[in-house]
């Protein structure tokens, strides 16, 4: 195929997903489940006819995509908001990852050895295809609790974005894990399979703990590169933004580190840290983050047969329904135990299990070690998926409502007017919340220190020049820009924008 052929397919895939984000509105179905249907259309058994089984090419894409999407995540992870739920979401993302493993492992295989006996299906296999599906997918839950149809209340938002971005890298330990045990267990030697789980604690320990490590110092030293660099172009911090992802994860499994738990701290590290072009950095990993999402989902989507997909439906169907309904809920509230949240959000926790491509993406690490019924597991992962993303990620508000923990929608509208630290002023900017203290005062009464420049004012979704006759009213949001000392002077007199 010509490079002209190839890139013109490319350029078609790409298109009909993004075009496919506007239909995901209107139908109230989550853009991933778009993509990963645009893959399946143009896939060997579809309208496309384009055939792709390289499972290693698979792999390796959906690694280096979701590494930039976790990046992304963690960069948009305010530390803020995420701490008072550290201990939680940690517990749900290692104790609860395992839990869910082991209960979707073993309900599977009773149910395969019951119903189906002839494939002779080993335990060591259904907990493989429990580790794959046992976390909930960071991307489809940034991308919907993240969308303009969800607001909840309290600190449920903060605890399912920090559990879902830090939950894929114990998943993806935990499958490479049963893999060598699974393929240990083919060579005929069960003692020695039996005998590779008493490793699992310590390699865990090893591997996140490198992770989490390798994490906080290329995280520092990205920022350190950043504001010493003087780069004579401006787009060049920009490729600087993707080399620091790639030699994160790429340095972090040389060392045998976790290479996602490494990406996942490092944009935690640059998100929270102070450095130029800050802003553009964080809008660039938003936009790249959503190519590699559109590009991981339509390549799984081609990487299915929807004929062996209908196939494995009933078990797919049952394995689905038990995780929704049993695995996740009883994780879920063993890992929550005496926590501050009450039963209500422990049920909606329980419900946004989502699965995504981060299970599918990991379905591709049997393929590639050649286990035994490869393809069957690959697609009883991506039946759960479809069945999660359509069940659980289209009722997430509804169970909301009904449990009363979801708020208003707040709908921003876009800012005509950024800030931009180059290094060059000793200023930043931040966004403020007029409360009824300043309420009908103009902008000379208000008595702003001196050094605070009001750059802007949205009122609603309109957007004022300010002046200062202008009069404000409570819960007009003012721009304001000034060093740090007068920021702080400002927040006396205004409610500063959580």
């Amino acid at each position: 195929m010509q490079l002209a052929t190839i890139l013109a397919i490319l350029s078609v895939v790409i298109l009909v997903c993004l075009l496919s984000s506007k239909v995901s509105s209107w139908l109230n179905l989550p853009t991933l489940i778009l993509f990963l249907g645009v893959g399946m259309l143009f896939g060997s058994e579809g309208v496309g006819g384009l055939k792709f089984d390289n499972a290693m090419a698979a792999n390796y894409i959906g690694s280096v995509s979701m590494a930039f999407i976790l990046f992304a995540g963690g960069f948009d992870t305010r530390w803020k908001s995420v701490r008072p739920v550290l201990i939680t979401a940690g517990i749900l993302s290692s104790l609860g990852v395992l839990l869910t493993a082991v209960f979707v492992g073993i309900f599977t295989w009773a149910i395969l050895k019951l119903f189906l006996p002839a494939l002779n299906i080993s335990l060591a296999w259904c907990l493989l295809l429990g580790s794959i599906i046992s976390s909930t997918d960071a991307a489809a839950v940034f991308a919907i609790l993240r969308s303009k149809r969800v607001s909840l209340k309290g600190l449920l938002q903060p605890l399912l974005e920090f559990e879902s971005g830090s939950n894929d890298p114990m998943a993806a330990f935990l499958t490479i894990f049963m893999v060598q045990v699974v393929a240990a267990e083919s060579t005929g030697a069960p003692g020695m399979a039996m005998s590779g789980y008493w490793v699992i604690l310590p390699w865990f320990l090893l591997k996140m703990s490198l992770g989490i490590g390798c994490g906080l110092l290329l995280g520092k030293a990205a920022v350190f590169l950043y504001n010493k660099l003087d780069f004579e172009y401006d787009g060049l911090y920009y490729v600087l933004a993707i080399v620091t992802v790639l030699l994160t994860f790429a340095g972090t499994e040389l060392v045998q580190g976790n290479g996602f738990m490494s990406v996942y701290v490092a944009g935690m590290v640059m998100g929270n840290s102070r450095f130029i072009f800050h802003n553009g950095i964080g809008k660039f990993y938003d936009g790249f983050a959503w190519l590699m999402q559109v590009i991981l989902f339509s390549m799984l989507g081609l990487l299915s047969y929807p004929k062996q997909l209908w196939e494995v439906k009933w078990i797919g169907l049952a394995v689905a329904v038990f995780l929704m309904l049993v695995a996740r809920p009883a994780a879920v509230f063993l890992g929550m135990i005496r926590s501050r949240f009450n039963f209500r959000e422990r049920i909606l926790v329980s419900w946004v299990g989502l699965r995504g491509g981060a299970p599918i993406m990991l379905a591709t690490f049997p393929l590639l070690a050649r286990i035994e019924n490869d393809n069957i597991m690959f697609h009883i992962v991506f039946f759960i998926v479809l069945s999660s993303v359509l069940v659980q990620g289209t009722s997430i508000m509804t169970l909301a409502r009904m449990l009363n923990l979801d708020l208003p929608l707040r709908i921003t509208p876009r800012v005509p007017l950024s800030f931009e630290n180059t290094g060059t002023v000793d200023a930043t900017s931040k966004e403020f919340i007029v409360d009824k203290r300043a309420n009908q005062k103009t902008l000379a009464e208000l008595g702003l220190p001196q050094g605070a420049l009001v750059m802007l004012i949205r009122r609603g979704s309109e957007f004022l020049i300010p002046q200062g006759a202008t009069e404000l009213l409570e819960g007009d949001n003012l721009m304001i820009m000034g060093a740090d000392k007068t920021l702080e002077q400002a927040a006396l007199l205004l409610q500063e924008k959580e």
